[in-house]
C-alpha cells in the first residue's frame, strides 16, 4: 500500500502549546532532506587488503620489497635492543612495537622529503626510519629532553604520550599548508586505544569538513594497554568510523608490508592531489607487553600471542622474497649484520651517561620567557650554585 505523505494531525488538546506545533495541532512538514555524501565508496572492504601471499605480490616491486626488508629487520632489532637497554635501565621506559613494524616502515616510506609525520609514544621506530638519529628519537624515553631531535630539521612532530593528542596537530598544519599553497602531506600515526579520544573525533571532522590533505594510520594492535578492543567499539571496524565523517576508510593488514605500502601511498597520493583525508586501518598485533612496566600475561593467552608471532611481518617478507628468488641466504646475512651493527652503535651511545645542565629546563618552552618562567630559572640557579658552594667547602676540609 502507498503510504500517504498527509501529516498526522493530532488531538488539540494534546498538542496545543507543544513545541514546534500549529494552533490547530497540525505539526509543520520536515525540511527537504537529502544525503550529502554517497556512503558506498567510503566504506572499507569487507576484510583486509593484503598483497605478500596474493597473485597481487608478482606486481609489486622487487626492489621496494628488498628495502621494506632491511627496513623491518634492522626495525625488530631496534625494538630488542630499546627493549635490553630498558631492562638494564639505560631507558626509562619503551613501548615496543615489535610486531608492528610493519606499519612503522610503511609510514615513513611513504612520505616525502616535504611531508610531516606525527607520531605517538609507541612510533619511535617510524620515526628512526624517517631518518631522525636513533639516540635522539629515544631521548624522551630516556628521561632527558622532552624531544631529542629537531621536528623541523626532519618533518617529524615530537612523539605524543597524550593519547590522540597529535592528531588534531596534524589537521592544522596539513590545513595550513594547503592555505599557504605548499604541497605537503600529514601522516598520523595512532592506536586503537586513541580512536577512543575527544581529540580523534575532532580531528577527523575537521579533516574532513576542510578536505585538509592529511592520512590518519589507526594501528590496531588489539589492546587499549589491557583494555580489548571490543570493549572500546561496536563499529564493525575502526575504519567504518570514517563514513561517519565523510572520508574513505581504509582496511589493511597490518603486519603485510607490502599491502600497508600500497595503500598509505594511495592515500598520501589522494591528499595531495586535493582529495582529502583518508582513515586506514592496519590490523596487527602487539607481540611484546604495553610497556616494560605491564604484564600482558594478566589479560591475553599465550596461544593468542604465539598465533600471532607465526604471522610476523618479518617472516612472512621474507617468504615471498626466497619464494621469487630475490632473497638468499648471503644477503639475508649481510642485512641482519647491518641491523647488528645499529643495535651495537645504539648500545654503545646509550651505555654512555649524558652530560645534563638543569637549566635547559627552560629553554625552548616559549619563544620569549615569561616572567614567572625567569622567576624560577633565577631560583634554580641560585640552588644550583648553592650546592656547588656546599661542595666546593666540603672537598677543601
Amino acid at each position: 500500500m502507498k503510504k500517504s505523505s498527509t501529516p498526522v494531525r493530532e488531538p488539540a488538546a494534546k498538542t496545543t502549546g507543544s513545541r514546534g506545533a500549529t494552533r490547530s495541532g497540525q505539526r509543520p512538514a520536515a525540511p527537504a532532506w537529502r544525503v550529502r555524501t554517497d556512503p558506498a565508496p567510503l566504506l572499507p572492504d569487507a576484510r583486509p587488503f593484503r598483497v605478500l601471499g596474493t597473485r597481487a605480490a608478482a606486481d609489486a616491486d622487487p626492489a621496494l620489497l628488498l628495502r621494506l626488508y632491511g627496513e623491518l629487520v634492522r626495525g625488530r632489532r631496534f625494538n630488542t635492543q630499546a627493549t635490553a637497554l630498558t631492562r638494564q635501565g639505560r631507558l626509562a621506559v619503551y613501548p615496543s612495537s615489535a610486531g608492528q613494524e610493519a606499519c612503522e616502515v610503511a609510514a615513513a616510506a611513504v612520505l616525502a622529503e616535504r611531508d610531516w609525520l606525527f607520531p605517538s609514544y609507541r612510533d619511535t621506530l617510524a620515526v628512526v626510519s624517517r631518518g631522525v638519529d636513533p639516540v635522539e628519537a629515544l631521548t624522551l624515553l630516556r628521561g632527558d629532553w622532552h624531544t631529542g631531535y629537531d621536528p623541523h630539521r626532519y618533518r617529524v612532530a615530537p612523539l605524543s604520550t597524550p593519547l590522540a593528542t597529535q592528531l588534531p596537530h596534524a589537521v592544522g598544519l596539513a590545513h595550513a599548508a594547503r592555505l599557504k599553497g605548499d604541497d605537503v602531506v600529514a601522516l598520523a600515526l595512532v592506536g586503537d586505544g586513541g580512536t577512543s579520544e575527544g581529540d580523534f573525533h575532532e580531528a577527523m571532522n575537521f579533516a574532513a569538513v576542510w578536505q585538509a590533505p592529511v592520512v590518519f594510520l589507526v594501528q590496531n594492535n588489539g589492546f587499549a594497554i589491557s583494555v580489548p578492543l571490543a570493549k572500546q567499539s561496536a563499529a564493525p571496524t575502526l575504519a567504518h568510523k570514517a563514513v561517519g565523517y565523510g572520508m574513505p576508510g581504509r582496511l589493511v593488514d597490518g603486519n603485510d608490508v607490502a599491502a600497508v605500502h600500497a595503500v598509505l601511498a594511495e592515500a598520501v597520493d589522494r591528499a595531495r592531489t586535493g582529495g582529502g583525508p583518508t582513515l586506514v586501518e592496519a590490523v596487527t598485533y602487539r607481540i611484546d607487553a604495553h610497556t616494560n612496566a605491564d604484564d600482558a600475561t594478566r589479560y591475553r593467552e599465550d596461544d593468542e600471542v604465539a598465533a600471532w608471532r607465526a604471522y610476523d611481518p618479518v617472516r612472512i617478507l621474507e617468504a615471498e622474497l626466497r619464494g621469487r628468488g630475490l632473497l638468499d641466504d648471503a644477503e639475508a646475512e649481510r642485512v641482519a649484520s647491518g641491523a647488528e651493527e645499529m643495535a651495537a652503535r645504539l648500545r654503545e651511545r646509550l651505555n654512555a651517561d649524558p652530560a645534563t645542565d638543569p637549566m635547559e629546563l627552560f629553554g625552548h618552552v616559549y619563544a620569549e620567557p615569561t616572567p614567572q618562567l625567569r622567576e624560577q630559572a633565577a631560583q634554580l640557579r641560585a640552588e644550583l650554585d648553592a650546592a656547588a658552594g656546599a661542595e666546593g667547602r666540603e672537598g677543601g676540609r
